[in-house]
């Protein structure tokens, strides 16, 4: 069998802390994530990108081969979707006027490379009526920071309680600051304030009033803009810039058709979420299934985005059972009692998964005849109720087991068990806290859980149509009276457009190779008769077993040591058949100085030290990886590469064809290039281009306190498949990249040092950027970009794009025969009408094929353009780059430039000294403002960049 990938090193957590909603597996990045089968045809001459020139010709693809396929596995094909039968899909296009000014670059056109084919998208057309919108501000009094959910309650209150006469059109509001309203309210000077009796608040905590919070609020409304829907419609067809105008009539519509799932469902941001389907994944989790939704402007038209997304949950019920759950002990409260042997860690670890929950309590006779309010849960108490005490107002000392038996007029069932402190300092014994269903857990999800999720999550093509289809019955639009309000209608089926398949770049291999040449099919080839392009050589090697001995003796490692050398030798690579040292080794010492003492006992026994050390680790060898990586990127600049002995243990060959695929490039070979032909914008003799990819990397949610790291990956060929790297620390959650000029100006150099000549031209990939964040790319980042330049004497002409995989379009297909074997669209589909925006330059690319669940393509959007690509000439090229990635025979769904830049990121972690004891994966957040930045200032300075010897190679892989 052919290599697929290569996933022989252990699983690293991102900890991005970013919102995943409805990520399906088939729409993850690299390797196992992206397997499948995608449509890719045969470039020709024409279709290369560049500068200027003509288009390729419409058509450009093969016709599909053999007979229409079968639907994907398992179930009929294309349940639910709407039928393939009609007319086929016309394409909505638009150049904007050219008065019209852009935030990045106006549209040059639309692509026609490709074979047409018709898709569906998760889009619903919807159209908006020509009233006048009216903006007013929203002021709660007093002026403290409140959950939305409070906030939604007070404003429909006022609406439907308080001035219901006034209010007879219900506004939109967006549980903040900003109300919109199909009529204007007749204010005097544009302002009203409005009293607004309220029952307790359910989370600011004990508050005043014997711990009641405040009975009424004050609201004050005040008219801000109005807002002509007739701009936004200028917008639409390209007549109009996009200015705040177009931006707040773009929000109103959001808010409008979220106004009414707000009220009614527990939601986050975009998604709301509901009890229908739900699974509980254990460790007080539960799963509950969502819809997102998004009003977008395209060409022409509104739409309406929609999906399927997924809400973690908080385990319902009493808080004991959902505490032991947590620790995995459940049924066994005793488990809480410190008394009885609850390790602090392990309470520690249960503070931080309960911190800012909500509860309620029924106990005593203040809450007597009315709803249990909610409180929230700070922290967890270091004894048992039996043995915490507390001053009573009359200065008698009490525990607080005796006083909860006066007032239940019972002992407490489990008096040991600690208790949970609410921000007033109350302590509550567990088992007379309830959890209330719906929260929301806005922390990361822990490690062990992931895949869950994921299954959850994973819906397969004609499945997640079918859902979102069924979503509509309880988004509603049609009866939704906030809608209604605002005259808006919503298609009831999803938008059928036309898409085309583009052309995959034909790979090379060495010229020895029986097949020197590999054509991309369905997203994927393989190295069945290739050597490497560029094969890297191996003198001195060693074998490091951190497995027990029993289970992998000397007979398995010297197999797996036979076995590795001529995997590497039938590809090309130069490699000792023996290596130096095999030496088995505990992980529970000190890593680092074991493979030092190690490399040492190979160059005695061998005359050098080794190249190359192989390190065998144990399943969920997690913390030996890391420390071997730090002893090998940082410590040390020797190569390594980690398997696990599950998986190299009478290994088949394609295993370790997998496992060369790293081990090339990470010794400075090039596995296999493009032709040159399908990339001539890098092939270009005249015109050196440098390829570049950044991306930032953030902490687990909740978390203030621990950095946030940046990378920068540079090309140094003339072929975008060598690169080398640099990281750098920064203020937490800071989206922009501080150390862009250093970081560019270290690339370039690396890059004049490699080809001997400065770059005339900068394609630049910029990850994970947020839409309102593009104009500040332009502002701070592209300077510092310009400036490096600047100070290295060249101005090269720059390209821009910000490639996006956080959103929520869908493409589906529309038959049996336009799919692959998992159900999903070709590997090569690109979208750039119809669904793209009305005046800037993007479009969807999806450049891998599927596995499972429903693909995610990359979205593009080129803010800046000074090489003046056309539209199929930067589609073809970015596909191409898509087909680089080193770590796997197959495409991968972003550029493979992106794509390092977040490998580098993720690596941030083995940067620092094991032995330092500093924790990246905690996520609770410091209890001041010095506490956190004492902490982050102890990350800066352990960090440590990646050892010199090995910061030109591309040991990230």
């Amino acid at each position: 069998m052919p290599p697929k990938s290569a996933p022989d090193e252990p699983a690293r957590g991102r900890g991005r802390g970013r919102g995943r909603g409805g990520s399906d597996r088939g729409s993850g990045r690299g390797g196992s994530g992206e397997r499948g089968r995608g449509r890719a045809g045969s470039p020709g001459r024409g279709s290369s990108p560049g500068r200027g020139g003509p288009p390729p010709p419409a058509g450009g693809g093969p016709p599909p081969r053999g007979a229409p396929r079968g639907g994907p596995r398992g179930g009929p094909p294309f349940r639910g979707a709407p039928p393939p039968a009609g007319p086929p899909a016309q394409r909505r296009t638009l150049i904007a006027a050219a008065h019209v000014q852009a935030t990045g670059v106006k549209r040059p056109g639309h692509g026609t490379a490709g074979r047409a084919v018709d898709i569906i998208t998760n889009h619903f057309p919807a159209d908006v009526d020509q009233g006048i919108i009216y903006h007013y501000d929203v002021v709660i009094l007093p002026e403290k920071p409140l959950p939305m959910a409070r906030n939604f309650e007070i404003i429909n209150n006022l609406q439907t309680q308080v001035e219901p006469e006034l209010f007879v059109r219900p506004g939109a509001y967006d549980g903040r600051k900003n109300i919109y309203m199909a009529f204007e309210l007749p204010f005097e000077n544009g302002s009203r304030e409005f009293v607004v009796p309220m029952g307790p608040p359910p989370s600011p905590g004990e508050a005043t009033r014997g711990g009641r919070g405040p009975l009424e609020y004050r609201v004050r409304l005040t008219h801000v803009a109005s807002i002509n829907p007739e701009v936004l419609q200028r917008f639409l067809r390209g007549e109009q810039s996009s200015d705040n105008t177009v931006s707040t009539a773009i929000t109103a519509l959001n808010v409008v058709v979220r106004m009414g799932p707000n009220l009614r469902y527990p939601f986050n941001v975009r998604s709301f979420f509901t009890d229908s389907e739900t699974k509980d994944i254990g460790g007080g989790i539960v799963l509950w299934r969502g819809y997102f939704q998004s009003v977008r402007p395209a060409i022409g038209r509104i739409l309406i985005n929609v999906d399927i997304s997924t809400g973690t949950m908080y385990m319902p019920g009493e808080l004991i059972d959902l505490a032991l759950a947590v620790l995995g002990r459940p049924g066994n409260p005793n488990a809480l009692a410190p008394r009885q042997g609850l390790p602090d860690r392990e309470r520690v670890r249960l503070q931080r998964f309960i911190t800012g929950i909500k509860i309620t309590t029924s106990h005593g006779q203040r809450d007597a005849g009315r709803r249990p309010r909610p409180r929230v849960v700070r922290a967890l108490s270091k004894a048992g109720a039996r043995d915490l005490t507390f001053e009573l107002e009359n200065g008698q000392n009490i525990t607080v087991a005796d006083y909860f038996r006066g007032v239940l007029a019972r002992p407490l069932r489990f008096p040991d068990v600690i208790c949970a402190e609410l921000p007033s300092g109350a302590l509550i014994p567990l088992e007379l806290c309830k959890v209330p269903p719906g929260q929301i857990m806005r922390k990361q999800v822990p490690f062990d859980k992931t895949s869950s999720v994921l299954e959850f999550a994973t819906k397969k093509p004609q499945d997640r149509l079918a859902s979102i289809c069924n979503g509509l019955g309880v988004l509603d639009y049609g009866r939704s009276e906030y809608v209604r309000q605002f005259g808006m209608t919503v298609s009831e089926e999803p938008l059928r457009t036309q898409a085309r398949i583009i052309n995959a770049p034909t790979l090379r291999y060495h010229q020895s190779s029986k097949q020197p040449s590999a054509k991309p099919r369905d997203g994927a080839w393989n190295l069945i008769e290739k050597r490497m392009f560029s094969p890297s050589q191996v003198p001195n090697w060693m074998l490091v077993i951190y497995e027990r001995q029993q289970r992998f003796n000397e007979q398995a490692a010297n197999q797996m040591a036979t076995d590795f050398a001529r995997g590497c030798e039938a590809v090309g690579i130069k490699i000792n058949p023996q290596p130096g040292l095999i030496k088995w080794e505990s992980g529970q010492g000190n890593i680092g100085h074991q493979l030092r003492m190690a490399g040492t006992e190979c160059q005695r026994r061998s005359g050098s030290l080794p190249d190359l050390v192989v390190v065998v680790l144990p399943d969920g060898g997690n913390d030996i990886y890391s420390a071997v990586k730090h002893f090998g990127d940082v410590s040390t600049g020797v190569v390594t590469q980690c398997l696990k002995s599950s998986k190299c243990f009478r290994a088949r060959p394609q295993y370790y064809a997998n496992v060369t695929l790293k081990l090339n490039v990470k010794l400075g070979g090039i596995n296999a290039v493009p032709e040159p032909r399908d990339v001539e914008f890098l092939t270009d003799s005249a015109n050196p281009t440098i390829v570049m990819g950044a991306d930032v990397m953030h902490p687990a949610p909740g978390s203030t306190d621990r950095p946030s790291f940046t990378s920068l990956v540079g090309s140094v060929d003339t072929s975008g498949v060598r690169y080398v790297s640099t990281m750098a620390v920064q203020t937490t959650r800071k989206e922009i990249i501080e150390a862009m000029e250093s970081m560019v100006t270290y690339v370039l150099t690396q890059f004049k040092g490699a080809t001997k000549k400065f770059p005339k031209r900068i394609l630049f990939y910029r990850d994970g950027v947020s839409e309102g964040q593009f104009a500040t790319v332009l502002e701070e980042e592209l300077p510092l970009i310009r400036s490096a330049c600047v100070k290295l004497g060249i101005n090269p002409t720059i390209t821009l794009i910000v490639v996006g995989k956080r959103h929520h379009v869908r493409f589906f297909p529309t038959s049996q025969s336009e799919c692959d074997k998992s159900g999903n669209c070709f590997a090569g589909t690109v979208v750039d009408s119809d669904v793209v925006n009305p005046v800037e330059f993007d479009f969807y690319l999806l450049s891998h094929g599927g596995i499972l669940g429903t693909s995610r393509p990359a979205h593009y959007n080129v803010l800046l353009d000074e090489n003046k690509f056309t539209a199929d000439g930067l589609q073809s090229l970015s596909y191409a780059l898509c087909h680089v990635y080193a770590r796997a025979t197959r495409s991968v769904s972003i550029p493979a430039p992106v794509y390092y830049a977040d490998i580098v990121c993720s690596r941030a972690k083995h940067h620092y000294d094991p032995q330092q004891g500093l924790d990246l994966s905690m996520s609770e957040t410091a209890t001041n403002t010095t506490e956190a930045v004492n902490t982050l200032e102890r990350f800066r300075q352990a960090f440590r960049p990646a050892h010199e010897r090995i910061r030109r190679l591309m040991y990230f892989c």
